[in-house]
């Protein structure tokens, strides 16, 4: 298969770009030779390369800045999606595009599923969901995984900030008020490959929109938890700072946060019949890649 990646720095995309290869023919373009802030000149790529598969894993993401970006955030989260799902519209190719919790307001009770009446509290999920129904409107063959508390070895992330700080004490204050999974950006990627040969056995009717999310659910305080415990387990006499549960309201940020970021995946694992480990699974195993967990 001949598969179009774009973005190859971030968490995403660089435990998919080594899959994908497993999968067939990769042109894998950085966020400097492909601007998604300069949507038009997507075009050019997706027309000279005449790809069978896109993927976009390419976006905005620093949720905090968006609130004085709006613009830029729109651009690249949701117009950007929208010119690339255009030009698959036109080649016959499926576009893989990657969102977010963060479409949710989190005032469910429970885990949402993939139909639920979306409320964005931010700018953010507001371009993330307006990138989701741009896709949609093409009527372009599309997978959409909406996922949660993404992180893995590569780039900045929670895990990594933690487990630096971790070996800082005496104290670490960590949200115990706002509920999701993390989700390392490796089961992304296997997932997404496992995903894609059923889609060109099945045909259109297989894609849509699927939450995909690791198995069951935390607080960040309960993540940074289990972090901190696996640190203590593999490095007994080091000094590990104390984990203290605080509020949200502690910390204002410019951005408002969802309360709940529980996502349903009984329609993924139901539809591709793939199971999902424990998100303290993908917790360990990042550790472990990072040297800190034997």
């Amino acid at each position: 298969m001949k598969i179009l990646l774009f973005g190859t720095t971030g968490q995403v995309a660089h435990a998919l770009l080594p899959r994908l290869q497993a999968l067939g023919d990769v042109t894998a373009l950085s966020r400097t030779e492909a601007e998604f802030s300069q949507p038009e000149n997507l075009r050019t790529h997706v027309r000279t390369l005449q790809p069978e598969i896109i993927v976009n894993a390419v976006a905005y993401t620093a949720v905090d800045r968006a609130e004085k970006e709006a613009e830029l955030a729109h651009t690249i989260n949701a117009t950007a999606p929208g010119v690339l799902a255009q030009e698959a519209a036109q080649c016959g190719a499926w576009l893989i595009h990657y969102s977010t919790d963060y479409v949710f307001d989190g005032k469910k009770t429970g885990a949402y599923v993939e139909d639920d009446a979306t409320g964005p509290l931010n700018v953010y999920g507001r371009s993330k969901l307006a990138g989701e129904q741009a896709i949609a409107a093409t009527g372009c063959n599309h997978l959409i995984l909406r996922t949660s508390w993404v992180y893995s070895a590569h780039g900045q992330n929670f895990l990594k900030t933690i487990a630096r700080r971790a070996l800082e004490p005496p104290e670490l204050r960590v949200v115990d008020d706002q509920f999701g999974a993390p989700t390392s950006s490796t089961l992304i990627a296997d997932v997404t490959c496992k995903i894609l040969p059923q889609l060109f056995a099945r045909g259109p009717d297989a894609g849509g929109l699927y939450h995909l999310t690791a198995r069951g659910q935390t607080s960040w305080h309960g993540y940074a938890e289990a972090i901190l415990e696996a640190l203590r387990q593999s490095r007994p006499h080091a000094h590990v700072a104390t984990l203290t549960a605080v509020s949200g309201t502690t910390y204002p940020t410019a951005a408002t946060r969802p309360a709940n970021s529980q996502l349903d995946t009984s329609k993924l694992r139901q539809h591709f019949g793939i199971a999902l480990p424990d998100w303290k699974t993908g917790v360990l195993e990042c550790l472990s890649e990072l040297g800190l967990r034997k």
